[in-house]
């Protein structure tokens, strides 16, 4: 049976690095008989002028009919309003599809000049609630303005949603430390002491999967002293988990701070589906200009296969996805292959024949 995979280029530079992800998702379709299917469809702006709105409802279908999606970085910051047409792709797929946990990996590269060193960890992220205003309610914004010059966001927590990304960090912290011969570790971040009641939520929930996980040791930390840490001593943390938004803010760091937002793989995975995500934005001053740096979501459709894989049983799958993060690692180690945010010459094209080049080596 095939790999349905739907393609959402997204704005800016979505296009371009989408076009170089495909390229590999191919090469290996056709190498190790994948049985992959891609189809592709509009949003965005191009959706905005073929259809008024950023996201149709037939889009919306698709992406809940497919195996997995892959989402190009969307510009919705300039979107019209929602009334207008101005959805957002990113918070309206992770809803639709229940998408509550983002998992974000950072870590150093030999060859690269980064601000850290002996990084190597992820951030788990509860992707449904928090204070994202835009999807965190089942009708209606979370944000208002009651009088002219006023304005409030309510933060939502539950203890449903913060039990089920605390069961997915732990199983995430106990497969990344197996073959590493360590004791598990995780960090529960949080700012429980100012936001007492949600945060005491979260923590609650935290606490009573850490009671049934003895074999993972279990710190907590204000979210403030973590970025602190991140920056001091990175290699202490192996799985962060947090709320959305502080999620949100310390991924954004961890991986600049490794080396660049360029490197950021991102996946949004539920029960059912999952998504592959740049964790960088849609970069529309470079667009165009075949320099941008694909390897984001190149790394997050590495993981998208691992998780379809695991989920069919498909360990093809698994194989093409750690075919991938070899590949990353051989590509980055040699000066010819970074683009300018890693502080090289190389442009998307050039970069994509070689990974490819580099990925037939490993296959072979």
């Amino acid at each position: 049976m095939s790999i349905d995979i739907l393609a959402l280029d997204g704005d800016g530079i979505g296009p371009e690095i989408m076009q170089s992800t495909l390229d590999i998702v191919d090469f290996l379709n056709k190498e190790l008989k994948l049985d992959i299917q891609i189809r592709k469809e509009v949003i965005g702006f191009k959706s905005i002028d073929q259809n008024s709105t950023t996201m149709t409802s037939e889009v919306v279908l698709a992406s809940k009919e497919a195996d997995g999606i892959i989402l190009g970085p969307v510009d919705h910051n300039n979107y019209p309003s929602v009334v207008d047409g101005g959805i957002n792709p990113s918070g309206k797929l992770r809803i639709e599809l229940d998408l509550y946990a983002n998992i974000r990996p950072a870590r150093n590269y030999i060859n690269l000049n980064s601000l850290s060193k002996d990084m190597d960890l992820i951030i788990v992220r509860e992707n449904t609630e928090g204070f994202y205003s835009d999807r965190n309610m089942f009708d209606g914004p979370g944000e208002f303005s009651p009088v002219p010059g006023v304005g409030l966001a309510i933060r939502k927590i539950t203890k449903h949603a913060s039990l089920r990304i605390a069961e997915i960090a732990f199983k995430i912290a106990k497969t990344k430390c197996a073959s590493k011969n360590k004791k598990p570790k995780i960090h529960a971040i949080h700012k429980a002491n100012v936001m007492r009641l949600t945060d005491g939520i979260f923590l609650e929930a935290c606490r009573t999967v850490a009671s049934k996980n003895k074999e993972v040791e279990y710190e907590e930390m204000l979210v403030d002293a973590c970025a602190a840490h991140i920056i001091r001593n990175p290699s202490q943390f192996d799985v962060i988990v947090t709320t959305n938004m502080f999620g949100d803010i310390l991924s954004d760091l961890a991986t600049e701070f490794s080396g660049s937002l360029g490197l950021a793989g991102s996946l949004n995975a539920g029960e059912h589906n999952a998504m592959a995500q740049a964790q960088h934005g849609a970069a529309t001053d470079i667009a165009g200009k075949n320099i941008a740096n694909p390897i984001s979501l190149i790394l997050s459709t590495g993981m998208l296969l691992n998780w379809i894989g695991e989920k069919r049983n498909l360990k093809k799958l698994n194989t093409a996805s750690s075919f991938i993060d070899k590949a990353v690692i051989k590509t980055l180690s040699e000066n010819n292959n970074l683009t300018r945010d890693l502080g090289g010459n190389a442009s998307t094209k050039e970069l994509t024949k070689n990974f490819l080049n580099i990925l037939n080596n490993i296959i072979l």
